[in-house]
């Protein structure tokens, strides 16, 4: 018996716990959050319209993901499972008034022009997803590691939509992508070409 538990105890991590560089290939490119799971698409489409604003929310995304992930994990055997879900708002909700705060003292024309969609990052279903399907069945390490993977891929969509966005709104006047149904038509052809290359 004792035979058969110290197997289990030296095989079940290695099961249970994901390969760190496939979380990132998943996070940046294969499950992607935005142009593949089509996650947070409300501030995707809505700050989109210039790169500044894409840049400044899709970090603070990645820092409250981060954050919050981690507290998560941390404190996965101390929730009980029929508060998780609060438990997992309130922790999102702490990370962003830290992220509104620092924005009020080191940017706060930054955090004028993003407005109410800093306090919305409580509501992104992308934190709370990666927040009830992994950071609270993973340990720690593994759980920034997909948390950065998921908000680097997050932040990189974003940039690259507001720079097209910014870019014929700006310099081509096609004033037509810097209103939202715009940015929704933009990432629309964004993701038909990122699922294009996935399958040739």
């Amino acid at each position: 018996m004792t035979t058969a538990a110290t197997s289990v105890t030296q095989t079940s991590p290695a099961t249970a716990t994901p390969e760190a560089g496939r979380l990132f290939r998943q996070g940046l490119w294969t499950n992607n959050a935005a142009t593949v799971q089509l996650l947070g698409l409300c501030p995707l489409l809505a700050v989109s319209n210039t790169v500044q604003n894409a840049l400044g929310l899709g970090l603070a995304t990645l820092f409250v993901l981060m954050l919050s992930s981690t507290l998560i994990s941390l404190l996965r055997h101390s929730i009980a499972a029929e508060v998780r879900l609060p438990v997992f708002v309130l922790v999102i909700a702490s990370a962003v008034t830290c992220v509104e705060l620092l924005m009020q003292a080191y940017s706060i024309s930054l955090y004028r022009n993003l407005g109410i969609f800093i306090p919305l990052i409580v509501t992104n279903c992308l934190i709370l997803a990666r927040a009830e399907a992994f950071a609270s069945r993973q340990p720690v390490p593994m759980a920034i590691a997909d948390a950065a993977a998921m908000g680097i891929g997050f932040l990189l969509v974003i940039v690259v939509l507001g720079g097209i966005r910014e870019w014929l709104g700006i310099s081509l006047q096609v004033l037509v992508v810097t209103l939202p149904p715009g940015a929704f038509i933009v990432l629309g052809l964004l993701v038909a070409c990122v699922r294009g290359i996935r399958t040739s």
